[in-house]
């Protein structure tokens, strides 16, 4: 069983996204075909927080799913062995069984943990989990597309 990680520098190499909308900070471990576990730090900085609320600061339930959304296509590009050009891209294709168990507030870490329950043809689906220390924030069974554009 092989293993990887990945810090912000090379998480840039292979998601487009870009401040505000990149959510994943770190990959802690990333096994090829099957899961990957990683990171995103909330804090008081983000720009969501200065509408979602201002008198009570939470994380928007989409953006934890972006987030697992996030972590997916590194696990895909990992398992596929694809790095993607500006020509890739990952769409969400769909969302099931989303549930949010708690808050998610600034000082916060977001563990995300995604599993692949099938790949074919460039579609994939996840089931997903955001966790805040041992306490379940998210879940969800996520399907996304992997496609080139001209």
């Amino acid at each position: 069983m092989t293993t990887t990680t990945l810090d912000i520098h090379q998480i840039l190499k292979l998601l487009p996204h870009r401040y505000p909308f990149l959510l994943v900070d770190r990959v802690l471990d990333m096994e090829k075909g099957k899961r990957i576990t990683a990171l995103k730090n909330v804090t008081m900085n983000e720009p969501f927080f200065n509408g979602h609320f201002p008198h009570r600061p939470v994380m928007p339930g989409v953006l934890m799913l972006e987030a697992m959304a996030q972590a997916a296509a590194l696990l895909s590009f990992h398992s596929l062995d694809i790095v993607p050009d500006d020509n890739t891209v990952y769409y969400f294709a769909a969302i099931d069984g989303a549930r949010f168990k708690r808050p998610v507030e600034p000082g916060d870490q977001l563990t995300l943990e995604v599993e692949i329950e099938r790949m074919k043809a460039g579609i994939s689906k996840f089931k997903g989990r955001a966790l805040v220390g041992s306490e379940l924030a998210c879940e969800a069974t996520l399907m996304c597309a992997m496609r080139q554009i001209n």
